[in-house]
């Protein structure tokens, strides 16, 4: 169970945040609802430090460093 905490806890803390929202979030609604709420916050992570991180990251073979 350390190793799957381990593992979510390297992650964006951003991207593990817009995952548990849109689980909670599409649960309670359609799928079409649940679909365009992913879309949205697809399209927020773009906009995020995170992304271009991750990808420098995998390119210089380092492990990412993600702000809180």
């Amino acid at each position: 169970m350390r190793e799957i905490a381990a593992t979510i806890a390297a992650k964006s803390p951003l991207a593990t945040r817009g995952i548990k929202d849109v689980m909670n979030f599409s649960r309670d609604h359609s799928i079409a609802d649940g679909l365009n709420f992913v879309a949205t916050w697809n399209a927020a992570m773009l906009l995020s430090d995170d992304l271009s991180e991750a990808i420098t990251a995998q390119r210089e073979k380092r492990v990412p460093r993600f702000a809180d």
